[in-house]
Formats: structure tokens, C-alpha cells, sequence
């Protein structure tokens, strides 16, 4: 690859398209509070090598910027010498009035089996305490590189995008079975015998999805502070640029719809991203029955992994966030370490006040 010294704005037709939902054009439509940008990088012959989605958010009374790339941006984060591409980037940011940026590098750092976890599961113990199976070379190199030029990974529980995920890998329906431990396999069967229906909605039933969410923020001790509107902006929006970006399975009994799950499709990447149930009928395992229609579904697509997004680090079992994780843990899936989200001041005093009151406020 030639030379890659400059970020252009990217041009209304031209092709683009993130690894992540959240690197798509489409997301910035839903977050109207945040001012969007698409770049990309171009190599000697004007081809586009990379591209990005920032998202200003702006400073009361100043013209001046937060920078935000969610999973982004799709650059060769494999070259080693990553100035090529992040110096252009700092360089126009500037330009822009941005007085700090905040990155999230897609490659991921370490990975647990789920029979490691599971093992090693004891009293205030957290992921990172346990030897991980795998550390991915790439993600480590990364770490090193971003560190030697100046930005500053986010301290642990301060990233927007969940540091901790988990994948289930789809070498075959049967592998994935096969792979689930008793408790899970026997809920899917027990969802079959019920007689739990699963199907993919439409915006029509977004209003059933939301007030199942509520459902499950109450009893579940949590707060997404999403609104009924939200929803509906995201899945106007991601089908606007694609049709089944964002899909809506319901599970029903009975007629009832007692599960809605959310799914995100970019490429043959499938992620699950929010999942609500009902409090009552839990022992017919709507759940259970929606995952598994959602895991055939990635494999039809064509999907390596199942996404099935952000966990809690928390591997203490007398603590309520730790059920979720085990929930997934049934799965034989994988715990990955992602590199977190990097931030970095840029030049300038004023910059650099802007950034640590910030990030004052962001503490308290």
C-alpha cells in the first residue's frame, strides 16, 4: 500500500461501510445530539483505504468538540506503523475544532473459554483475574503503538461501548448444540414442547418491545435510559440504509408475546444488541427459543460468531450482574477483551483544560 497521508470528506455515492453498526452512516441519525462526519482515508491512486464516523458532540457556549468514532474507524489496524493513519485523522479533528478525540479500536486483546470462566468463578474475582486462553497478537500490538503515541486507554468502567463481549461461534448448528451445557439444551427443548413461537416483526411491534424492556429494567435492577423514540429512530434508520439491519424477533405463547430481541446485521456480522422478556410464563423459556432462532439465523447469514454483545467482568456468583454472564456462559460461547476506547488530548492548553474538565465531570 502507497502512502496514506490525507482524510477527505467522503463523497455523497461513495461506497462506504464500517465493520461495526456503529461505523455506518446510518448511526448518526440515531443520535441526533451529536453532529456526524464521514471521512476516509485515499492512497496515492485517490482510492478509499479506510473510512470513519465521527460524531461531534459540541461544548456549551464554546465552538469547540468531543470527538467520538464508536468501534471505529476502519483503518488496517495491522500496519505498524499506525501514525500513517491516525496522524491525518488528529490533523483534521484540529481543523474541526475538536479539542479531544476518543477512538475504539475494533481488534480484540484476550479471550476465555467459557468452561475457563465457568471454572474459575469464585468470591469478588473479576475476568481480568483469570489467565485468559488466548492473547491476540494483533490487539497487543495495537495497545503498545496507540500507548507510544500519546493516547491514553479509558480507565476500566469508562467506556460507552462494552469492553467485555461475548461470541458464539457458528462452525454448525449441530457444533452449537453440542457446545451448550445441559441446562441451556434442556430450556430449548422444554421451549419446544411448550410450543413458543418465534417470528421477525416489524416497527408495529417496537411498542410491545419497549414496554417488555421496562419489564426487564425493573426487574433486572437497571436503566438504559432509552426512550420508545430511540427504537424507533434506530430501526427507521439502519433498514432505511439496508434493509434488515435491524431485526425484531418476538417469541409468543398462547398469543402472548412474552420475549423481544433486537438484531443488528452489517456484512455477515450479526450482533444481538438488547433483549426484553416478560416476568410472568419464564418456565416456557421465550428466551431461550428467540437466541437459538436468532443463532440460526446468523448462521444462515453467513455469520462466523454470534455476537451477543456486552457482559459484566464480574465473576462472583453471589452478585446479581454475574447472572447474565452465566446465562450466556451456557452457551459454550467466548469471552473477548476488546482494546477498550483510547482517548487523546489534542494540542493546545485550552484543549487540554476542556479535556480534564471533562473528564472530571465524566467521574462524578
Amino acid at each position: 500500500m502507497g502512502a496514506v497521508d490525507t482524510v477527505t470528506y467522503l463523497a455523497a455515492g461513495e461506497l462506504y461501510g464500517g465493520r461495526s453498526f456503529l461505523q455506518n452512516p446510518s448511526w448518526a441519525q440515531v443520535k441526533p445530539d451529536w453532529r456526524p462526519e464521514l471521512l476516509a482515508w485515499r492512497d496515492a491512486d485517490h482510492e478509499i483505504v479506510g473510512t470513519a464516523l465521527v460524531l461531534y458532540r459540541s461544548v456549551p457556549g464554546l465552538k469547540r468538540y468531543f470527538a467520538y468514532l464508536p468501534e471505529g474507524p476502519d483503518i488496517d489496524w495491522t500496519d505498524a506503523s499506525l501514525e500513517r493513519w491516525l496522524t491525518p485523522l488528529v490533523e483534521h479533528l484540529v481543523e474541526a475544532g475538536a479539542f479531544a478525540v476518543r477512538v475504539g479500536p475494533p481488534p480484540d486483546l484476550r479471550r476465555w473459554k467459557a468452561s475457563t470462566l465457568k471454572a474459575a468463578a469464585g468470591p469478588s474475582l473479576r475476568i481480568g483475574d483469570v489467565l485468559p486462553d488466548l492473547v491476540e497478537p494483533v490487539g497487543s500490538s495495537v495497545t503498545d503503538r496507540l500507548r507510544s503515541l500519546g493516547w491514553t486507554r479509558c480507565a476500566d468502567g469508562g467506556d460507552a461501548q462494552p469492553r467485555y463481549v461475548f461470541h458464539v461461534p457458528l462452525p454448525s448448528l449441530d457444533g452449537v448444540l453440542t457446545a451448550m451445557n445441559s441446562e441451556w439444551q434442556r430450556n430449548l427443548k422444554k421451549s419446544v414442547r411448550s410450543g413458543i413461537e418465534t417470528r421477525i416483526g416489524d416497527a408495529g411491534d417496537l411498542p410491545t418491545f419497549y414496554t417488555l424492556l421496562q419489564t426487564t429494567e425493573q426487574r433486572n435492577g437497571f436503566r438504559l435510559g432509552r426512550s420508545l423514540g430511540y427504537y424507533e429512530r434506530q430501526y427507521r434508520a439502519l433498514n432505511a440504509e439496508a434493509d434488515g439491519r435491524m431485526r425484531l424477533y418476538l417469541a409468543s405463547y398462547e398469543g402472548e408475546v412474552l420475549a423481544a430481541h433486537t438484531m443488528n446485521v452489517v456484512g455477515r456480522r450479526v450482533w444481538y444488541q438488547t433483549g426484553a422478556s416478560a416476568s410472568h410464563r419464564r418456565d416456557v423459556r421465550p428466551s431461550h427459543a428467540l437466541q437459538w432462532r436468532m443463532m440460526q439465523d446468523a448462521f444462515k447469514h453467513g455469520a462466523a460468531y454470534y455476537d451477543m454483545r456486552g457482559i459484566s467482568d464480574c465473576l462472583d456468583p453471589e452478585r446479581r450482574e454475574f447472572g447474565l454472564l452465566r446465562w450466556k456462559l451456557g452457551t459454550g460461547g467466548d469471552v473477548v477483551e476488546t482494546l477498550g476506547e483510547w482517548e487523546l488530548t489534542l494540542p493546545g492548553v485550552v484543549n487540554q483544560t476542556l479535556h480534564h474538565a471533562m473528564r472530571r465531570y465524566r467521574a462524578r
